[in-house]
C-alpha cells in the first residue's frame, strides 16, 4: 500500500542542526506509551481513551484519502476528544498541506502534532507555526524516506516519529529497518546535538517493542497490542515495563 508521494520533498533551508532548539528538554526518565485510537471502537472514543488513562499519549492519527489512501476522523473528533480525557493528545495527520491543516490542530489543544516530511514543501515554516499555535511539533518519516536530508533541520522540531509501518491502515507488521533511523537520531541526542524525543508507529507490541527500544526510541505508539487486549490499560503498563526493561541492557 504506497502514499501518492513516492520521493520526499527535501528541506529548503540550511540549517546548522549543531545549533539546537528546546534548551530544556530532557529524556523522558521511563519509556512513554501512546495508545493509537484508529484500533478504538470509534463508537466509544472516551470510553476507549479512558481505558488507557495511564498513558502518557493518545495517539491520533488524522488521514485524508490523499495523502495515504484511507479516510479517518479529523478535527471535531480530536475537539471532542479533548474535552473527554486528560491524556494530552499526539495527532499524526497524514494528510496533504499540512501548512494550511496543521496549526488549527494546535489551536484546538493538541499536545503535540506531527506532520510528514513527504507531504511538507518548507517543513520548518509548518513546524514554527504549530508551536507558535500553543503545541510542540512532531516530523514524521515513511519506512522508505531516509532521515540523512532531514537532520539539519530537527532542530526546530519536538518530536522525530519514525513510521515502522506504511502509514495508512492499523495492523500492520513491523518493518525493522526503520531502526536505523532512530538509532541515528539517537546518537544526535546523547551528543546534544538535537533535543527531542523519537518515536515510532506501526506493528509495535510484546514481539517488537524490545528491539525498537533498544535502538532508543523513547515513545511507543500501540494500536493492536493495546486495544485488542481484554485489559488496555494492563496492556500499556505490561509494554511500558518491557521498553524500559529493554532500555536498561
Amino acid at each position: 500500500m504506497q502514499a501518492t508521494h513516492s520521493r520526499p520533498r527535501q528541506p529548503t533551508l540550511p540549517i546548522d542542526c549543531r545549533v539546537v532548539s528546546n534548551p530544556s528538554f530532557t529524556r523522558p526518565a521511563a519509556p512513554m506509551i501512546a495508545p493509537s485510537i484508529l484500533s478504538a471502537d470509534f463508537a466509544r472514543l472516551a470510553d476507549e481513551a479512558a481505558a488507557v488513562a495511564g498513558s502518557e499519549w493518545l495517539h491520533v492519527d488524522v488521514m485524508d484519502a490523499h495523502f495515504v489512501p484511507n479516510l479517518t476522523l479529523g478535527l471535531p473528533v480530536v475537539q471532542s476528544l479533548l474535552k473527554a480525557t486528560d491524556i494530552p493528545l499526539d495527532c499524526h495527520l497524514m494528510i496533504d498541506d499540512p501548512g494550511r491543516w496543521a496549526p488549527p490542530y494546535a489551536e484546538a489543544g493538541a499536545h503535540n502534532v506531527t506532520f510528514h516530511a513527504e507531504a511538507a514543501d518548507d517543513p520548518v515554516a509548518v513546524a514554527r507555526d504549530i508551536r507558535a499555535a500553543g503545541a510542540k511539533a512532531g516530523l514524521s518519516v515513511k519506512p522508505n524516506t531516509p532521515i540523512e536530508p532531514y537532520l539539519e533541520i530537527l532542530r526546530e522540531f519536538d518530536t522525530l516519529l519514525v513510521m515502522s509501518v506504511e502509514p495508512g491502515f492499523g495492523g500492520q507488521s513491523f518493518i525493522p529497518h526503520v531502526l536505523d533511523k532512530a538509532r541515528t537520531v539517537r546518537r544526535l541526542v546523547d551528543a546534544g546535538e538535537l533535543r527531542l524525543l523519537v518515536e515510532i508507529d506501526g506493528g509495535i507490541n510484546a514481539d517488537t517493542i524490545e528491539q525498537a527500544a533498544e535502538a532508543g526510541v523513547d515513545c511507543f505508539v500501540a494500536g493492536s497490542a493495546v486495544y485488542s487486549a481484554a485489559d488496555p490499560g494492563a496492556a500499556v503498563r505490561a509494554l511500558r515495563a518491557q521498553a524500559a526493561a529493554a532500555r536498561a541492557h
